[in-house]
C-alpha cells in the first residue's frame, strides 16, 4: 500500500489525532483524497461538482491553524478533514440537480445546514456526491450523474439516494461523508456498500428545506467517526423549524455492556421481499452474538401493513407527480423514464384517495414506536436482499413496485426514530449485509452505542476493497 493510500485508510479520529501532534498534514491528506478520487471515479462515478483547488485551498488554511500560524485561531472539531456531502444538500454557489437533469442549474445562494456546519468545523469539502432523480430510486441511476457503482462489485448498485456517498465511503475517498434519508436513503446504501450509516431522529440534524420523514446523517467506515460527525452535524440552525432543541449530549461516551439489555428482533416486515435466506441468517447469528454477551433477545413481530406503503406510495406519487407536470414538455422528457412512469401512477388519484395515503404516516409512526417501546433497540435486516444490478433503478426494477425492498427502513422515517445500519458479514459472493439497529425515538446516543457494542463483538471495520480489481 503505497503512503497516499495508507492516508486513505485512515479514520477522522486518527486523522485528528495526526493533525495534534504534527505527525499529519492536512494539505497531504487532502491531496492523497483528491488522487484516491482520480484514481477511482472511471469506475465509481461518486462525485459531483469536485473543486480539488478550493478543498486545497481549506486543506492549508486547516494546516495553518494546526501549527498555531494565525494568532489565536484555534483548530475546529474536524479540522483539515476530508469530507463530502449529498449533492441535495446545498453548498453555497453549487448548483443543486437533485439527481435529475430536467433540473435548471441555478447555483444554491448559500449553506445548508449541515454543510455550513462542517465549514465551521473545519472539514476539507472535497466535493458533492451524486443521487439518483429526485432521490426517489434506492439505487445509483440518475438521468444527470454517471451510474454509479458499488465498490464492493462495480457490476452491482451502490444502492441510493445516497448513492455516490455510500460509494466513495467504502471506495475510501474521504472517512466522512453527509447523506439524506426519508425512507431509506442513507441506511441502504450503507448495507449494500458495508459502511455504517446513521438516520438519525427527525429534527436532531436541521437541514433546509425540512419536511416529513427527511433527515441528514453521517455515512462512515465506523461507529466512532460517525458519532464525531453528530457532534457538528447536531448543532442549532434556526432554519430548521422543525429541528429539536438544542441538547448537551457527550457523542464519544460509546462504551456499553449488553449485559442486561432488552433487544427486539424483526426478521418479518410485514410486506415487501421476503429476506433472502443468506442474510437471515447472518442477521440471526449477529443476535446471537448480542445474546451470548449477556443481552436478552425477543422476536418482534410485523407492525408495518400493504395498506401503509400503498397509501405512502400513493402520496409519494402525487408529490412527484405535482413536480412533474410543473415542467415543461421539454425538461419533462430529461427526467429519468423509471421515475416518470411511476410519477405519472399519481395522475388520475383523487383527493381522498392521496389523504388517506397521506394519513398512513400517522399510522406508521404509531406502530413503530409502540412495537419498539419495550426494547432498548431493535435489530433487523437493513434490506431483505443484497446488492442488485447496477443498471437497475430498483431491485425489482418495476415502477409499479418500487418500494417492496424498503420495509424495514421505511417505519423509522415515519416515526422519527434513530435507526442505524452497520456490517453485519458478507454474503458468498462477498457482498455486505446491513444489520439495523432502531432506538426510541430521540435516543440517537443509544442507537450509537448499540453499534459500536456490535462493531467491538463484529471485530471491527472489514477488509476494505480495492474497486481497481472489480469487473466493470
Amino acid at each position: 500500500m503505497s503512503v497516499a493510500e495508507d492516508l486513505c485508510a485512515l479514520s477522522a479520529a486518527e486523522l485528528l489525532r495526526g493533525y495534534a501532534t504534527r505527525a499529519l498534514s492536512p494539505v497531504e491528506v487532502t491531496r492523497a483524497s483528491l488522487a484516491r478520487i482520480e484514481a477511482l471515479e472511471p469506475l465509481l462515478h461518486a462525485t459531483y461538482a469536485l473543486d480539488a483547488e478550493a478543498a486545497m485551498a481549506a486543506a492549508r488554511a486547516s494546516e495553518s491553524r494546526w501549527r498555531g500560524a494565525k494568532s489565536g485561531e484555534q483548530p475546529g472539531a474536524l479540522d483539515g478533514v476530508p469530507v463530502t456531502i449529498k449533492e441535495n444538500v446545498a453548498t453555497a454557489g453549487v448548483p443543486v440537480p437533485l439527481g435529475t437533469a430536467a433540473t435548471q442549474l441555478t447555483p444554491a445562494a448559500r449553506d445548508a445546514p449541515p454543510a455550513a456546519r462542517l465549514r465551521e468545523a473545519g472539514a476539507v469539502i472535497l466535493c458533492k456526491t451524486t443521487m439518483p432523480d429526485w432521490g426517489m430510486l434506492s439505487s445509483g441511476l440518475s438521468s444527470f450523474h454517471p451510474l454509479a457503482r458499488n465498490p464492493w462489485d462495480t457490476r452491482r448498485n451502490p444502492g441510493g439516494s445516497s448513492a455516490g456517498a455510500a460509494a466513495a465511503c467504502a471506495g475510501r475517498y474521504a472517512p466522512l461523508h453527509v447523506g439524506t434519508d426519508i425512507g431509506g436513503s442513507i441506511r441502504l446504501p450503507a448495507g449494500w456498500c458495508g459502511i455504517v450509516g446513521l438516520k438519525p431522529s427527525l429534527g436532531r440534524v436541521p437541514i433546509d428545506p425540512p419536511y416529513a420523514g427527511r433527515v441528514a446523517g453521517p455515512m462512515t467506515r465506523n461507529v466512532t467517526d460517525a458519532a464525531l460527525m453528530m457532534g457538528v452535524l447536531s448543532r442549532p440552525d434556526w432554519r430548521d423549524a422543525s429541528s429539536l432543541p438544542p441538547q448537551s449530549i457527550d457523542w464519544l461516551a460509546l462504551e456499553r455492556d449488553a449485559r442486561g439489555l432488552k433487544l427486539g428482533l424483526q426478521m418479518d416486515a410485514g410486506w415487501g421481499l421476503p429476506v433472502d435466506p443468506e442474510i437471515a441468517a447472518t442477521i440471526e447469528a449477529a443476535a446471537r452474538g448480542l445474546e451470548a454477551a449477556g443481552a436478552n433477545v425477543e422476536r418482534v413481530g410485523p407492525f408495518m401493513t400493504r395498506a401503509m406503503i400503498d397509501g405512502m406510495d400513493d402520496f409519494w406519487r402525487m408529490r412527484a407527480w405535482l413536480d412533474f407536470k410543473a415542467l415543461p414538455p421539454e425538461r419533462q422528457a430529461k427526467v429519468l423514464p423509471y421515475i416518470a412512469e411511476w410519477a405519472r401512477g399519481g395522475e388520475g388519484l383523487s383527493g381522498e384517495r392521496v389523504f388517506r395515503g397521506f394519513s398512513q404516516m400517522a399510522a406508521m409512526r404509531d406502530a413503530a414506536v409502540a412495537a419498539c417501546q419495550p426494547y432498548d433497540a431493535v435489530l433487523s435486516p437493513t434490506a431483505p436482499i443484497a446488492a442488485f444490478a447496477a443498471e437497475s433503478a430498483s431491485p425489482l426494477d418495476d415502477p409499479t413496485q418500487p418500494f417492496e425492498h424498503i420495509a424495514f427502513t421505511l417505519p423509522f422515517n415515519m416515526s422519527e426514530q434513530p435507526a442505524i445500519s452497520v456490517n453485519a458479514g458478507f454474503t458468498r459472493e462477498g457482498l455486505p449485509i446491513g444489520l439495523q439497529i432502531a432506538g426510541r425515538r430521540h435516543d440517537d446516543i443509544g442507537v450509537l452505542r448499540m453499534a459500536k457494542l456490535w462493531e467491538e463483538l463484529s471485530g471491527g471495520e472489514p477488509m476494505w476493497p480495492e474497486p481497481g480489481a472489480a469487473k466493470p
